[in-house]
Order: structure tokens, then C-alpha cells, then sequence
């Protein structure tokens, strides 16, 4: 987003016809990017914004309407989804060429595509929405952040990485099994694994399954994306947390569902507020994709009362839950509330968890928990997505549940990320007092670190990465939520004699 710093660098400002185009009523119950939405295609449809115009990028947009870019790219999102816009790779946005009232006139008429240009090459509707996406997974286009790990969010702890037995078990699995692993390719996954992994869960999470309701993923990010497209059509609402994942939100608009911003309390996702807003809407959300056990990046918990409402929504609605138990493992005081999934035997929730979190992300596999009924649909979806995830891995990691090494390996590491917690929480009240307020929190591998009030946090988070520290503003998670700005520190990585070091560097930028 970072709406202060593109003003100072004097962004040009977006074509007259756009900007005029959007006239926002605070008054309104309408979600803004709703607002937006209905605004530039009222404009396109009088013919105020002409065929094959241009419009201003979603960052100069936002930035002009005092908007979060993800408010204005849901509303990009969906004109593309329905065939107002048009994305061209290196060039841009545009009005399309022909509306889609006008080609249900003439149904026997492929639909234009816009011709290449010098400016990149035409794309396909979804390719167009793939494009538009705020993923954090696009080419970089500034220097990397320094070396160092302070204070990366996400990242566990590389220097406890169980090295030595995995590396032992790989090497037996492939004395043993290699002639067996090269050919096999397995869409739901190795059986082995999946059998471990529906014991792990059932006893540690209180997750209703049987292994054969386990399908072995490339990880969260591959979840959300099969479960978007079996469960869902383009323009489909989909609820989705404020402040939230952004990589959760990317996947979907790629999908060309509509993310809809509900808001996030004390409580965790407000289901009331989430109601309200499909009521105001010409569509009730098909999807709610929560983290119910420790919402990232907030660090709440879902009350009791708020899980059952959600379950309630999902069952009389017709939608679906998209449970994220991302962190799960990592939880220092009290005992967790069970999954979500767990609560009810007929619960119409999708589950997934993720090992990244655990051992590494490169290790790219990750666990879908879903109903019967949809085994079948997911498991096709995933075999068309990348046949199977590499079955060496999964066979080195089926071994490690099996022989006990990886619930060895989760009570270490919650000692260890305990112990770096506290070091962060001393060391900011030592260097950090006024400048930046870092409570302790009773789970998870990130603290929020608050600013004072009126400081923009992602102006902050840009002289940190300056300083070497990586920290992510709390801003950058938010679509049309506002409040105070805060910094997310990940301390998980980070040895505890590097924790005062990235201390110091963040009071610099703090200064």
C-alpha cells in the first residue's frame, strides 16, 4: 500500500475519467470495494469510461481514493472477472472492447480478444486476474532485505532443524524404496503418510477424519487454490479475515472470486458483521476462510460462540468453512480449543494444515482435510494441478511422524520458541520503551509490535528493511479496516544473541 511514501515520491495521478468516476458514500452498508465496483462499471456501461481506455493502476487508484490497494483490486477483480476490464502483461488495465451485455446479444460470436501490443502480450480473463493478484510471490522488484533474520515472519527456527535423523531416513527410505518411489505418483498422496497424518490429527487437534478424507498438498497455498476451484465460481463472495492472510486473498482473486473484508475483534472473524454484509450484497458468500486457533496476524483465538455461529452460517447458507490451522503446534499458555472441523460430525468446513511451519518451507507439503462427499472432486483437482506431490519427501516424512521424531521435534521447539519470545519481549522493553509496545502472546512464532498512535507503520516497516531488520506493517494485512499501525515481528528464526542485535537496528528506524 504505503499511500504516504508513493505521495511523497509525487506518483502521477490517475486519468480524470477514473478518479471522477468513483464517488464513495461513507453513509452507505455497502463493503467499499463494492462501492468501487458498481462505480466504474455505472462509468463504463454510460459510456463515461470508453471502450479500450485505460484505467490507472490499482496502486495509484487506491492511493488517490485513500483506499488499501486490496479494496480497489477486489473491485478490479471482479470487472474482470465479468468482462469489463481487460489485463495486458506489461501494459496494463483496460475497458474492454465489447461488454458482456453486449455479447449475450450475439452468443454465437467468440468473444474479442484484445490484440498484442508492444507493451506485452494479451491475456486470457483468468490469466488477467492471475496477473492482477497482490501476490508476494511476483519477481522482485527492489534489492533483497540484508542477511539476517530478524525479524522474518513465517520462518522457524533453521538453526534447529532436526538435520540429522532426517538426513538419516532419506538416506534408508532410498536404499530401501528407490525402485519403488521413482515410478509412483499418487494424486491424494503416499498412504503411509496420509495414515499418519489423520492419526497426528486426531489426537493433537481433535480433527474428525479417517486417512482417506487426507490429501497430501504442496502446501497452504496449493490448499486454498483447490479449494477454491472446486468449491467456487468466478464472482463468487467469498468472506475472507481484516486483517488477513494476503497470499489467502491473492489465491482467490486469481480464482476470480470476490474477497470480502469482515472484520476481526477480540473474538476472532465477526460472523455477525460477515452476515450483514451478504445481506447488503447481491450474493451470499459461497466461502469463509478463517485461522480460528491463532488468527494471523492478530494473534486471537475464536470463541467458542463465534465457531459455532460460523458452523451455523455454513449449514444454512450453503457455504463452506476454509479452516487455515496454520500454527497450531506452537501454543505456550493454556490448552488450545480443537479444530474447528472437530466440532460437529456433519461441520461443512474444508481443513488444512502445513509443515513449513514446522520443519521448512522448502518442504513443500502440506494436508487438506476435507468431507467424503468431496474427496473425489479435490483429489482430480489436485492431480491436474501437479500429478502428485514428489514421493520421496513424503515417504522421508511419513517415516518421521511414524518413528515419533516429529512430536520430539514440535515439544523442542515450542521450549525454544517460548525462550526467543521472551528475549524479544525483554529486549524491546529495554531498547524499545516509547517507541514501539511488544506484549508477550500466549502462542504463535510473531509478536505485534504497536506504534504510537498516528505513526503509519509502513513507513516504519521501509526504514527497518533499510536497516536490515524485515518486519511487515500491519497495514499492508488490512483491506477497509483502519486502526493503529503496528509492526509484525517474527521471532521464531532468530537466535536469541541476534534478538538484541535486530533490536537495535529497529530503534534506529524507529528514531
Amino acid at each position: 500500500m504505503r499511500k504516504t511514501s508513493a505521495r511523497r515520491a509525487g506518483r502521477a495521478s490517475p486519468p480524470a475519467g477514473a478518479v471522477t468516476a468513483v464517488v464513495l458514500d461513507p453513509a452507505s452498508s455497502a463493503p467499499l470495494h463494492r462501492q468501487v465496483y458498481e462505480a466504474l462499471r455505472g462509468a463504463i456501461f454510460a459510456g463515461r469510461l470508453r471502450s479500450g481506455s485505460k484505467l490507472p493502476s490499482t496502486r495509484a487508484l487506491a492511493a488517490h481514493l485513500g483506499l488499501s490497494r486490496n479494496t480497489v483490486l477486489g473491485a478490479y477483480a471482479q470487472l474482470l472477472a465479468e468482462g469489463y476490464l481487460r489485463g495486458r502483461i506489461g501494459s496494463g488495465t483496460y475497458v474492454a472492447d465489447a461488454l458482456p451485455e453486449h455479447l449475450l446479444l450475439a452468443r454465437r460470436e467468440p468473444a474479442p480478444r484484445p490484440a498484442s501490443s508492444p507493451g506485452g502480450a494479451a491475456l486470457s480473463r483468468r490469466g488477467a486476474l492471475v496477473a492482477s493478484a497482490a501476490s508476494p510471490f511476483r519477481r522482485a522488484s527492489s534489492p533483497p532485505v540484508p542477511a539476517g533474520l530478524a525479524f522474518q515472519v513465517g520462518a522457524p527456527a533453521y538453526d534447529a532443524y532436526p538435520a540429522a535423523a532426517w538426513g538419516r531416513l532419506m538416506s534408508r527410505r532410498w536404499d530401501r524404496s528407490w525402485r519403488a518411489l521413482l515410478p509412483r505418483h499418487e494424486p491424494q498422496g503416499y498412504a503411509p503418510l496420509r495414515r499418519a497424518i489423520a492419526d497426528y490429527l486426531v489426537t493433537a487437534r481433535g480433527v474428525r477424519c479417517t486417512p482417506d478424507q487426507v490429501i497430501v498438498v504442496s502446501g497452504a497455498q496449493q490448499a486454498i487454490s483447490l479449494a477454491a476451484e472446486v468449491l467456487l465460481d468466478p464472482g463468487d463472495p467469498v468472506w475472507v479475515e481484516d486483517p488477513g492472510y494476503t497470499a489467502a486473498r491473492s489465491a482467490l482473486v486469481a480464482a476470480g472470486a470476490i474477497p470480502v473484508p469482515v472484520p476481526v475483534d477480540g473474538e476472532g472473524l465477526d460472523v455477525a458483521a460477515g452476515a450483514r454484509s451478504s445481506a447488503s450484497a447481491s450474493a451470499s458468500a459461497r466461502l469463509a476462510v478463517v485461522t480460528p486457533s491463532h488468527q494471523f496476524p492478530l494473534g486471537v483465538t475464536m470463541s467458542p460462540g463465534r465457531r459455532l455461529a460460523l458452523l451455523d452460517w455454513a449449514r444454512s447458507s450453503g457455504g463452506w468453512v476454509f479452516e487455515d490451522d496454520y500454527d497450531s503446534e506452537f501454543r505456550y499458555a493454556g490448552r488450545p480449543l480443537a479444530a474447528l472441523q472437530g466440532l460437529s460430525p456433519d461441520a461443512r468446513v474444508i481443513y488444512a494444515g502445513t509443515f513449513s511451519k514446522v520443519l521448512s518451507p522448502s518442504l513443500r507439503l502440506g494436508y487438506l482435510v476435507v468431507p467424503e462427499a468431496l474427496v473425489d472432486a479435490f483429489v482430480a483437482a489436485k492431480a491436474l494441478a501437479d500429478v502428485s506431490s514428489p514421493p520421496l519427501e513424503q515417504a522421508v516424512l511419513a517415516d518421521f511422524m511414524a518413528e515419533g521424531h516429529f512430536a520430539r521435534h514440535v515439544r523442542r521447539m515450542r521450549v525454544l520458541y517460548e525462550r526467543r519470545q521472551a528475549a524479544l519481549v525483554a529486549a524491546a522493553g529495554r531498547e524499545l520503551s516509547g517507541l514501539l509496545e511488544v506484549p508477550a502472546a500466549p502462542a504463535g512464532m510473531h509478536l505485534l509490535g504497536w506504534l504510537p498512535a498516528g505513526r503509519a507503520d509502513s513507513a516504519v516497516a521501509e526504514r527497518a528493511a533499510a536497516n536490515g531488520v524485515r518486519c511487515v506493517a500491519l497495514s499492508e494485512l488490512r483491506v477497509d479496516t483502519a486502526g493503529r499501525g503496528a509492526l509484525l515481528l517474527g521471532y521464531a528464526a532468530v537466535p536469541e544473541d541476534e534478538i538484541d542485535e535486530g533490536v537495535r537496528r529497529l530503534r534506529t528506524a524507529l528514531r
